[in-house]
């Protein structure tokens, strides 16, 4: 979240020359994107054993924040204690355009350019990626569901948004039908589609909760305003084995909310 200004990127594994008399040097690995995890070249962490969750912050000094932190992310929220009223609807403004499909070693990683974005709490953010995480990171009066989405959104270069949106089983989901079609086979995959419409997996209730949070993932950067829908939306069997085939479980547990704001958007009758 999971959750920036960190730069997007395409992993790529490069052998050195079989008839190099001295290797070049390895490059230092580059920091991971919002929602990407890191390199599959540099393998720094993962979401069990050694390099889980509770390791985080032993791995990298830069990680300090998911031990640390006060306003991480994901959190478990508490229908009974979200305030009400006060907000406004999310305005999207998400149009058809191309995206680029890349492995993030942890998870499937789509990558914006032109697909717009939303208008969250005044401000105007461009989407700029979207991963999955199984089970949802999100959850609801302690619920997860199978499958979810986080669409990361950024405005300038310090303010960083993420929409959830949660799955469970149903019918086949169309509009995922062809990233879910083009899950990474190869640790260098990069496959292009050529007009994918983020609008088409939302919810038809605009109803949402939203706080204050962190990136899921390393460097667990804070100050991520975080818009979780609450209506789900299907997905079919068969997708998501699909996706459970090439990742395993990849979600962060739920963190302490700390006495942090939660508030919920219900729409006007």
């Amino acid at each position: 979240m999971k959750h920036l200004a960190l730069p997007l990127f395409i992993a790529v594994s490069l052998a050195a020359p079989a008839l190099a008399k001295d290797p070049p040097p390895a490059e230092p690995p580059r920091p991971p994107s919002p929602g990407a995890k890191h390199s599959p070249r540099a393998p720094l962490w993962s979401y069990d054993g050694d390099t889980g969750p509770t390791k985080w912050s032993e791995i990298d000094p830069k990680f300090r924040l998911c031990q640390s932190g006060k306003r991480q992310s994901p959190i478990d929220i508490e229908t009974q204690t979200v305030e009400r009223g006060g907000l406004k609807p999310i305005m999207f403004n998400y149009v058809a355009g191309p995206l680029t499909v890349v492995n993030g070693n942890n998870t499937i990683q789509v990558n914006f350019t032109t697909s717009g974005g939303a208008r969250l709490d005044g401000l105007e953010y461009k989407l700029v990626q979207m991963v999955f995480h199984a089970p949802s990171e999100e959850k609801i009066d302690g619920l997860a569901t199978p499958i979810s989405a986080q669409l990361i959104h950024r405005a300038g270069d310090t303010r960083t948004a993420v929409v959830a949106i949660r799955f469970k089983l149903g019918k086949e989901n169309k509009a995922l039908k062809p990233i879910f079609e083009r899950l990474p086979k190869t640790d260098a995959f990069n496959e292009t589609v050529e007009s994918f419409n983020p609008a088409d997996i939302l919810p038809a209730n605009p109803a949402y909760f939203t706080y204050m949070g962190s990136l899921t993932t390393p460097p667990c950067t804070e100050d991520v305003k975080w818009f979780v829908m609450r209506q789900t939306v299907d997905i079919s069997f068969r997708q998501l084995s699909a996706f459970k085939e090439r990742y395993k479980s990849n979600s962060r547990p739920s963190q302490p909310v700390n006495g942090r704001r939660v508030q919920e958007y219900v729409e006007e009758q």
